[in-house]
């Protein structure tokens, strides 16, 4: 049996005041969320929008929902309404999507830009030149249902330490970068979406703001 509740207090003990939490609870039935939900967690991350729209249908209307997966243009219109945060939005033409049905339900909804760090070609994202070139165009600027919160990465898939963590490193030196030329006079630029279960302490100590926590908490996922 997981005890839910005991696994985020050992969880919660290696995380400070200033960094979010976000329960993965993708691929988990409504009863393990209700138990973290119990426990005080709000923030619960999904990455299949059918997935998400049915949990957000029948669990607390107080939750904050998080999107954390590969999101598909033709599924925006379904979570635009609700979502509080997409973690990975990997392309423009994925932003104009967003921007486009946030408009249509007169909401601004709140992104990540993912971007690619890992060795790994199979990682979503932007490289630092496609995302410069996107800022210096000024086009992403010019999507006013979208507001950009900050960046999302993901590290290698690996049990070496030192690139996991250089990784980070870099992508906040790339935030810090971003936040000085682009952000400067924007207060909603402040997020930094790293660290999942095997990697989140190491996450936090390079500037993570927001770390993604699925089986640490809530055990082997049920597919």
């Amino acid at each position: 049996m997981n005890n839910i509740s005991t696994n985020i207090q050992f969880v919660r003990k290696h995380i400070p005041e200033h960094v979010q939490l976000v329960c993965v609870s993708k691929f988990h039935p409504n009863e393990s969320i209700i138990e973290a939900y119990e426990s005080g967690e709000r923030i619960f991350g999904e990455s299949k929008v059918q997935e998400l729209c049915g949990k957000y249908e029948t669990l607390p209307q107080d939750i904050i929902w998080h999107f954390i997966g590969h999101l598909q243009s033709n599924k925006i219109k379904y979570i635009a309404p609700f979502v509080s945060l997409i973690h990975g939005v990997d392309s423009f033409k994925l932003f104009e999507e967003i921007n486009k049905q946030a408009a249509k339900v007169g909401k601004v909804v709140n992104c990540l830009v993912q971007m690619h760090i890992a060795q790994e070609e199979t990682k979503f994202g932007f490289s630092k030149d496609e995302l410069d070139q996107v800022l210096k165009s000024g086009a992403l600027q010019e999507l006013k249902n979208v507001r950009i919160c900050g960046l999302m990465g993901m590290a290698t898939f690996t049990s070496n330490r030192e690139q996991i963590r250089l990784e980070f490193r870099g992508l906040k030196t790339l935030f810090d970068e971003l936040k000085t030329s682009y952000f400067a006079s924007e207060s909603s630029f402040c997020e930094l979406s790293m660290g999942m279960s095997d990697d989140y302490q190491l996450a936090i100590e390079e500037g993570s703001t927001l770390v993604r926590v699925g089986s640490l908490i809530f055990g082997n996922r049920v597919y």
